[in-house]
């Protein structure tokens, strides 16, 4: 496909696009638990994996801001930075690769606190988590077939 060819319609652009989307739903129902007092998270409770120990621990905010509101302000800005009239404006392309990298980063750092300060694991955590970096794959994976396509 040529380099000005539509970079909306790239099975890589429809991938990261659909992966932001599947990650402001999971973030959003995250966040509407956070902020309900029904606890209605659908996940299993062991001692390994409690979604509840994770999103009400002490670590669930980031300088007072729920972490699942975080996720969600994230996931709805990539929606926009991913939506065909987005593609279509390759100067956004570094700050799609910026965004997706720090999401990244924070999931990271999210997944240690998981693992060695909560010691619990969140299974509604981890899609967002597999979300994030599907969605940095995707926007890499665009940005790599498009530098191809002009080389």
């Amino acid at each position: 496909m040529p380099a000005d060819g539509n970079r909306a319609t790239r099975p890589a652009s429809i991938t990261a696009l659909t992966t932001a989307i599947l990650g402001s739903a999971i973030s959003l129902y995250l966040t509407v638990e956070h902020y309900s007092s029904s606890r209605l998270l659908a996940c299993p409770e062991s001692a390994t994996i409690n979604c509840a120990m994770v999103t009400t621990s002490r670590w669930s905010q980031l300088a007072g801001v729920p972490v699942a509101v975080l996720g969600l302000i994230f996931f709805l800005s990539m929606v926009a930075l991913l939506t065909p009239l987005a593609w279509r404006q390759p100067r956004l392309d570094a700050v799609r690769i910026a965004a997706t990298a720090i999401g990244t980063v924070m999931v990271l750092y999210l997944i240690w606190i998981e693992l060695f300060r909560v010691d619990a694991i969140c299974l509604w955590c981890t899609a967002v988590h597999i979300c994030t970096i599907t969605l940095l794959a995707a926007v890499l994976w665009h940005t790599s077939d498009l530098r191809s396509d002009i080389g």
